[in-house]
């Protein structure tokens, strides 16, 4: 499980902690999501943010924090754009909502068309949904519809990696290879297949970089590539910590599913919008994927929306007669969505977004790069400004932390103290434990040091105590 800021940390004890109305009424009435729901008691506070401005958010009490999460990796223009919100006001105006079941509305259609001029090759169809889950849910039905229609109805399998995220729907969770978030669930929709994923930091037995690729032909081939629909996977996986692809390995990948005539899904909800320091992952690996989905970036979360982007091939079918794609969202392409969606995309462009990318990405993971003096730090990786640090318990031997070491270092000390000292990260064991840093595409050299600042003392204080424990 990710462990997010605040979730009861043993650093945040102390008094009892005086009752406001929110802290009360988030208590009784308030489910949040992948939150430990018991750990929050009197002595353990919800955090509430109630603002934001740029690459910060302020809490309650006023108390500032620098937001090295872009919330969710999907802040990218940072906080507090009262313009981009105000599109929305704007087109609330005009037309509040309606649906995109048999109608258009002109926002829905220009931000098609924007996309379609942003997106890779001939991924020239753009099909509207309310967030990221829901893009890839989306896709996954589309292909398999899409093989039905062309006459291979037994093509029904996705092959995805191990220990990759790819949504919280059932059929997003078949392709999600984390174990501990599938098993509440099950059974799941047939049909999830994985392999092994690219962290070459710790390559699986008999793997090497440039055999990475090949295993996906090996489980095309295994289950029967007339039985596999789709390969997905992330041009940067999130979980286990922003493992990023070998030279080459994408291209591999693109030639394996041509050859199997298996569709290539690439899902991209975190890694476009200015992540990497291009508009889609895609790009910035120099692949060619038949669908893209999407989501977080595409309105800076100022407005739920995602999006599932397909190339005139695939779409090609589901124009023709009577044909349909027996799928949608109520609020997929919701007029307010869509304006503010135009609005974010204005200031990628106009304020030379993923250019600040592109120029201080470098010195953002030196940064990082410069925490290896500490002896927790095993190693740092990721691309643009979505980074990952994973710690050991011995760096020469890249011994990791079991179970119950991770629960006390993640849950019990960092997470907490990270969020005490201003920075909020995530702290995350869905696979060996890391720090992931992913900051609002606004940031720079002072955001950075502004993160070194409290990520190293923390880090340091963490190992201290490791050294301790084990005596």
């Amino acid at each position: 499980m990710s462990v997010e800021t605040g979730e009861g940390d043993e650093s945040m004890a102390g008094e009892p902690i005086a009752p406001t109305s929110h802290q009360e009424q988030a208590r009784r009435h308030l489910w949040m999501h992948f939150s430990r729901m018991g750990a929050y008691d009197r002595d353990h506070e919800i955090p509430v943010i109630v603002r934001g401005e740029g690459c910060h958010v302020y809490d309650e009490h006023g108390k500032r924090y620098l937001d090295g999460l872009s919330a969710l990796f999907c802040v990218n223009i940072g906080h507090g754009r009262a313009d981009v919100a105000q599109a929305g006001a704007d087109q609330a105006k005009e037309l509040g909502f309606f649906t995109n079941w048999s109608y258009a509305h002109p926002r829905a259609i220009e931000l098609a068309t924007r996309i379609a001029g942003l997106a890779p090759g001939d991924l020239n169809r753009v099909f509207f949904t309310s967030g990221g889950s829901e893009a890839v849910e989306s896709a996954i039905k589309l292909v398999r519809q899409y093989h039905k229609l062309t006459g291979h109805p037994n093509k029904t399998k996705l092959i995805a990696r191990e220990i990759a995220y790819h949504g919280t729907s059932l059929g997003a969770l078949t392709a999600t290879g984390i174990t501990s978030l599938r098993q509440p669930f099950e059974p799941l929709t047939p049909g999830g297949c994985h392999v092994p994923n690219t962290n070459t930091y710790r390559l699986p037995p008999g793997f090497g970089e440039e055999s990475l690729a090949e295993a996906v032909r090996e489980r095309i081939l295994f289950e029967g590539p007339d039985t596999v629909a789709a390969v997905i996977m992330e041009p940067v996986q999130n979980a286990g910590g922003c493992f990023t692809p070998p030279p080459g390995y994408w291209q591999r990948v693109r030639r394996i599913c041509d050859e199997l005539d298996v569709l290539l899904i690439s899902d991209e909800v975190i890694c476009s919008w200015g992540r990497l320091g291009e508009w889609f992952g895609a790009q910035r690996y120099d692949y060619q994927p038949d669908v893209i989905t999407t989501a977080k970036g595409i309105t800076s979360a100022y407005a739920p929306m995602g999006a599932m982007i397909v190339s005139d091939r695939i779409a090609e079918p589901f124009l023709e007669g009577a044909a349909s794609f027996a799928h949608g969202f109520t609020f997929a392409g919701h007029p307010i969505s869509c304006a503010v969606a135009m609005a974010n995309i204005d200031v990628l462009e106009h304020e030379g977004i993923l250019d600040n990318v592109r120029s201080n990405a470098p010195g953002f993971r030196a940064m990082l790069e410069s925490l290896r003096d500490i002896p927790i730090v095993g190693d740092v990786r990721g691309d643009g400004y979505f980074q990952a640090i994973e710690l050991v318990k011995d760096r020469e031997t890249r011994e990791s932390f079991d179970d119950d070491e991770s629960e006390w270092l993640l849950r019990g000390y960092l997470s907490g103290e990270l969020y005490r000292r201003g920075l909020i990260c995530r702290a995350d064991d869905r696979g060996d434990p890391v720090v992931q840093l992913s900051p609002p595409l606004v940031a720079g050299p002072a955001e950075f040091e502004e993160i070194e600042s409290v990520l190293r003392p923390t880090l340091e204080d963490a190992w201290a105590q490791v050294r301790r424990r084990r005596g």
